[in-house]
């Protein structure tokens, strides 16, 4: 790929998952309960992305931090055979739980942490021009990174003189949606290439339970040229690009661990849009991308010492 290596640059949160489940119901106060399917596993929505893309046969460059502790190495150990530049911060490293819930959905209890100590200055030592090919910065993890964010404007900024389109994912506010907070991301949107969010977040963000008034609304502080892809779970994905809107299906799949799906398909997207992929086509790799990882129970797999190409999954493309 010769600049391949840099073409995609993953800028973010990384951490430590413990997925458990699934649970049928939540648990009385002081009680005890019993997970039939387990697994520790590095994760973050930036360090599921670059183990996603280094799984589908991709390359990227990840930048992030990590704790100073045990669960800190074994962190950097996960992404070994990934160019990854993680800092070791003065701090414990955040480490989630994921429960999946009997019903398909997932909840996440997230500790504070290393993630907290991720800011511009120390990411700017780590910043490299794209070089002559076409090449995309994704900003993820924005609300788990609260040092970076206040300084959010300026980075995009900063990537876009680099020679970056950018990429966003804002993942879920744990402080929750307000008027102030719509009006900080849609800066962050007017500012960015593509915009990749869930359907309950697009929804949220325009304050509206119609989806198709929520996307539209969306839409409407886009750059020209610039593309809003909602993941649609089960359903597939949708996209908006200068006006024109198209919906593509997922695989049908029997997934027991749906946490990263949303990682996947950014990836998948991404690494389509890098080799030339029209909107339609991205939003089909994507979905492919995010069936296939999210299929796997337990994802050692992924893992960056035991990966391998996947070329099929970016097929078609």
């Amino acid at each position: 790929m010769g600049e391949g290596a840099h073409r995609l640059l993953v800028i973010g949160d990384i951490g430590v998952d413990l997925v458990l489940g699934p649970l049928a119901q939540w648990p009385q106060v002081g009680t005890e309960v019993l997970m039939e399917r387990s697994e520790l596993r590095a994760g973050g929505a930036a360090g599921n992305t670059a183990l996603a893309v280094a799984y589908l046969g991709g390359q990227c460059r990840l930048l992030s931090v990590t704790g100073c502790d045990a669960a800190g190495r074994w962190l950097r150990e996960q992404f070994a055979g990934i160019d990854a530049q993680l800092e070791e911060c003065p701090a414990h490293t955040t480490l989630s739980v994921g429960l999946l819930h009997a019903c398909g959905d997932r909840t996440f209890l997230t500790t504070r942490g290393h993630l907290e100590h991720l800011a511009l200055p120390l990411l700017r030592r780590h910043l490299k021009p794209a070089g002559s090919q076409p090449a995309v910065a994704l900003l993820s993890g924005v609300f788990l990174t609260p040092a970076l964010r206040r300084d959010y404007p300026a980075l995009i900024e900063e990537l876009r003189a680099l020679g970056y389109a950018i990429a966003i994912d804002t993942n879920w506010p744990p402080q929750d949606w307000d008027a102030a907070l719509r009006a900080e991301v849609r800066d962050w949107i007017g500012r960015c290439d593509h915009v990749l969010l869930n359907e309950l977040e697009v929804r949220r963000l325009a304050d509206t339970e119609d989806l198709t008034a929520a996307v539209g609304r969306v839409a409407a502080v886009l750059r020209p040229g610039a593309t809003l892809a909602v993941k649609l779970g089960a359903a597939g994905a949708l996209g908006v690009q200068d006006g024109r809107r198209c919906q593509v299906a997922a695989p049908r799949a029997t997934v027991f661990d749906s946490i990263g799906a949303g990682d996947g398909f950014n990836a998948g997207y991404l690494l389509a849009r890098l080799a030339g992929a029209e909107l339609a086509a991205a939003l089909a790799a994507g979905c492919r991308a995010a069936t296939a990882i999210i299929t796997r129970f337990p994802r050692r797999e992924l893992q960056a010492g035991e990966l391998s190409a996947r070329p099929a999954l970016m097929a078609a493309t």
